[in-house]
């Protein structure tokens, strides 16, 4: 879920107060459940990431059979049926993505050390950013080029 949280956290465009910001509150499901879309009522953070669970399996599932979704943009994709962006928005998670931008811009290190003395959990979400980035910078060019034609 880290890792997921992570790459939505650069996706996402933040919440300036929806419908689903303040719970608690009803919305139509963005999947199945037994063949059938149901209302549901949520009243927690917890309550929107089951169905983010939910949509995640959805989504690993349609991969299985051939299709090749990127899972952490297909999630970011539904959220707004359901639920606010800010629910997926977590302030450590931005300081680390900000720290990664300045590291980037003024090749400086994260922490003190070399590679090997830098936090694992660091090192993990470093390298989890750098591909979010370059998958976001794709999508952006490629965005550009079909407007283009």
């Amino acid at each position: 879920r880290e890792s997921l949280q992570l790459e939505i956290n650069i996706h996402a465009e933040w919440c300036g107060g929806c419908r689903f910001h303040t719970y608690p509150y009803d919305a139509e499901l963005p999947i199945r459940i037994d063949g059938k879309r149901e209302t549901r009522t949520f009243k927690c953070d917890g309550d929107v990431w089951e169905i983010i669970d939910l949509l995640i399996e959805e989504t690993k599932g349609y991969n299985e059979q051939g299709k090749e979704f990127d899972i952490a943009k297909s999630v970011n994709a539904q959220l707004p049926f359901f639920c606010c962006r800010n629910v997926t928005h977590d302030k450590e998670i931005q300081r680390d993505i900000a720290r990664y931008a300045y590291c980037e811009q003024f090749n400086v290190p994260p922490y003190p050390g070399s590679y090997g003395e830098q936090p694992a959990k660091w090192v993990r979400r470093a390298f989890i950013i750098k591909n979010t980035l370059a998958k976001k910078q794709k999508d952006q060019l490629d965005a550009t080029r079909k407007n283009n034609n």
